[in-house]
């Protein structure tokens, strides 16, 4: 039954009932399975998108890429343990390519994001080096769009 994964992935506000209607099934039986795949740890949460480039909170994103030195029978995972405790880490993702571990934190300022970089990640023994990349603007963001095309408010000047 992964099409009730896709169909809540997309809007988490379905009802059993509702699913159930979509997909010409029983509704005790998407109840079941909706139990069932929370019990596994399948359904592991719900949220709301939030577009917070239309509010008036201030704050800043960064991805920062970490590479690491794997400790002796654990891995990457006690580094990436260590970075997801941090309130302003947001995602921690194990990559293949130069670095190891990718980052997404949040902080009010850039001065914010910088100084957990230098404070809190840098520091630890196994990271040996970082790179910080601030985003500039979001356009799309966990499949959903989070604007239209801007209207370009360039005039064309004619001499």
């Amino acid at each position: 039954m992964h099409r009730i994964l896709e169909l809540i992935e997309n809007n988490a506000d379905l009802t059993p009932k509702d699913i159930a209607t979509m997909l010409d099934a029983d509704v005790a039986e998407v109840e079941k399975a909706l139990e069932q795949y929370k019990a596994e740890g399948v359904i592991v949460g719900k949220r709301t998108m939030i577009n917070w480039q239309k509010t008036s909170r201030e704050y800043v994103t960064a991805m920062i890429e970490l590479k690491v030195t794997p400790q002796f029978g654990k891995g990457f995972d006690e580094i990436a343990e260590r970075c997801y405790q941090y309130e302003q880490v947001k995602n921690v993702f194990l990559m293949s390519g130069g670095y190891d571990l990718a980052l997404t934190v949040e902080g009010k300022t850039l001065t914010d994001v910088a100084l957990f970089v230098a404070e809190k990640l840098a520091p630890m023994d196994q990271v040996m080096s970082t790179a910080t990349h601030f985003v500039l603007r979001k356009y799309k963001e966990d499949g959903v769009l989070l604007s239209g095309k801007d209207d370009d408010e360039r005039r064309v000047m004619m001499f």
